[in-house]
């Protein structure tokens, strides 16, 4: 399904890794909000991408628009838990 850039995100309701509801319209009320998709915690792929929030596009994100960033996975709470740790 492709998105264009700009499309409002439908709003949404996920639990995070501490079983903790998070809504996308609720984050939205303090500011903006990145959506970043990974497809498995602990994967190589996931943990460059977060590391480059993290090191790089964060800080940038943080200075300009202190945006929340959010990360979304088919993993259960525990891995998600354990890789936030």
């Amino acid at each position: 399904m492709a998105v264009e850039v700009g499309t409002k995100a439908p709003d949404f309701t996920l639990s995070n890794q501490d079983f903790q509801p998070v809504t996308l319209s609720a984050a939205l009320a303090n500011g903006p909000v990145v959506l970043a998709f990974i497809p498995a915690a602990f994967s190589g792929v996931c943990e460059k991408e977060f590391c480059t929030l993290r090191d790089g596009l964060l800080g940038s994100l943080n200075n300009l628009s202190k945006a929340q960033v959010f990360g979304i996975s088919v993993d259960t709470f525990f891995t998600l838990k354990a890789w936030a740790t």
